[in-house]
């Protein structure tokens, strides 16, 4: 049986995904596995396969990876890059800076690091103009409406 899992669609389709790990939005690693991982996926029997939707997303013109959600990798569909601009103060410089995987001649990877707003392409902040924090919010999902409050919370709470 041939594999119909394509990794580009899975993105576009959630539009905020982890590339591993554990989180509050689906995790791409798992989507190809078909199950939880325990440990490294590397170690994973479909840990090729993995490794191969990893690099297809990466290389993907319409996909930019972030480490936006909780600190870790997380790879964001072209359609909500005006959504993570509009929020780029609230998200934080460290959340809103594009990753980038290179080879470098020795076969070492180094991540490549564009800091925002330099990523930007002129027709996303346009349409980030467009919306107000809340729509930015919501087209993001859950994880930056929860995001929100919490921030909120600890700053209202008081020192000490």
């Amino acid at each position: 049986m041939k594999d119909r899992f394509d990794p580009l669609e899975f993105v576009s389709r959630h539009g905020v995904v982890l590339a591993s790990g554990k989180g509050a939005v689906p995790n791409l690693a798992e989507a190809v596995a078909g199950e939880p991982i325990r440990g490294s996926w590397w170690g994973h029997p479909r840990g090729k396969k993995i490794f191969s939707a990893l690099n297809a997303v990466a290389d993907s013109p319409d996909v930019l990876c972030f480490r936006l959600v909780d600190g870790k990798i997380t790879y964001v569909h072209r359609r909500l890059w005006p959504a993570v601009v509009r929020l780029a103060d609230e998200l934080g410089p460290a959340s809103v800076t594009a990753v980038r995987q290179e080879h470098t001649s020795s076969g070492a990877h180094r991540n490549v690091l564009t800091p925002f707003p330099k990523w930007v392409p002129r027709e996303t902040r346009s349409a980030a103009e467009k919306l107000s924090p809340d729509e930015a919010r919501t087209l993001l999902g859950h994880w930056a409406v929860r995001r929100r409050r919490t921030r909120s919370a600890a700053a209202r709470r008081p020192p000490g």
